[in-house]
C-alpha cells in the first residue's frame, strides 16, 4: 500500500472516523435516536447530523486550503464549532 502514501496523520484521521462511527452505533443501540426537525426543515436523526457535519467539515477544510496560506488549526476550530451547531440545531 505504498502508493497510498499512508502517513500518521492520514491513519489517525481514518481511525478517528472509524471510532466515531463505532461510537455512534453503540450510542444508538444504548439510546435510540428519535427524528427531529431543525432549522433545515427536514427530519434528521443523530447519524444524519453526523454526516452533515462531516461533509460540511470537508468543505470547510477545502476552502481553508484553497483560500488561505496558514496552518489548518483554524479550520479545525471552525469545524468543531460547525459540528456543535449541526448537532444542536439541525
Amino acid at each position: 500500500m505504498e502508493w497510498m502514501a499512508w502517513t500518521l496523520p492520514t491513519a489517525l484521521f481514518f481511525l478517528a472516523i472509524a471510532v466515531t462511527l463505532i461510537g455512534m452505533g453503540l450510542l444508538h443501540m444504548q439510546y435510540p435516536s428519535t427524528p427531529r426537525i431543525g432549522i433545515l426543515g427536514i427530519e434528521t436523526m443523530r447519524g444524519d447530523r453526523l454526516f452533515i457535519s462531516l461533509l460540511g467539515s470537508a468543505f470547510i477544510n477545502l476552502a481553508w486550503i484553497g483560500l488561505l496560506d496558514v496552518p489548518q488549526y483554524g479550520a479545525l476550530i471552525i469545524c468543531g464549532l460547525f459540528a456543535f451547531c449541526v448537532f444542536r440545531w439541525v
